[in-house]
């Protein structure tokens, strides 16, 4: 395991371009590793958080994997505990979950997002987690 504090010493996968959209607090990037495509109909993405960012809640039709590459992050489903995440972890979403992940306060976080069954449809992205939200979680 790789216990590295500095990013630039742990990326597996380029960090890719500064997210932009209004679904995440703080900074994120994200680097398509594969398109969604007719061809594999699996949209593959790396994801890195700086430390306190978190993407909203929200839900995948077809459900969603995520493969914990580096750093510390949080994962929750609504109306369950946080889930603390470390390298090597595998988060198996299911259709539908309500849920958000991201970094924990003091560490960035990078995983590998995969949707399944991409043909169901696009991610319902859903209302911030707010900050008291994310601050009890510690």
């Amino acid at each position: 395991m790789n216990t590295s504090n500095n990013l630039s010493e742990s990326v597996i996968f380029p960090k890719g371009e500064k997210i932009t959209n209004d679904y995440f607090i703080g900074t994120a990037w994200l680097e398509m590793l594969v398109s969604n495509d007719s061809t594999f109909n699996c949209p593959i993405g790396n994801v890195t958080f700086e430390p306190g960012a978190r993407n909203n809640w929200h839900k995948h039709p077809g459900g969603q994997l995520l493969l914990v590459t580096g750093g510390k992050g949080s994962y929750q489903e609504e109306g369950k505990p946080v889930q603390v995440l470390h390298e090597g972890d595998v988060v198996k979403i299911h259709p539908d979950v309500k849920h958000w992940h991201g970094a924990t306060p003091d560490s960035w976080f990078t995983h590998i997002a995969i949707t399944t069954n991409a043909q169901k449809g696009d991610a319902e992205w859903l209302e911030p987690v707010t900050d008291q939200e994310y601050n009890n979680l510690k």
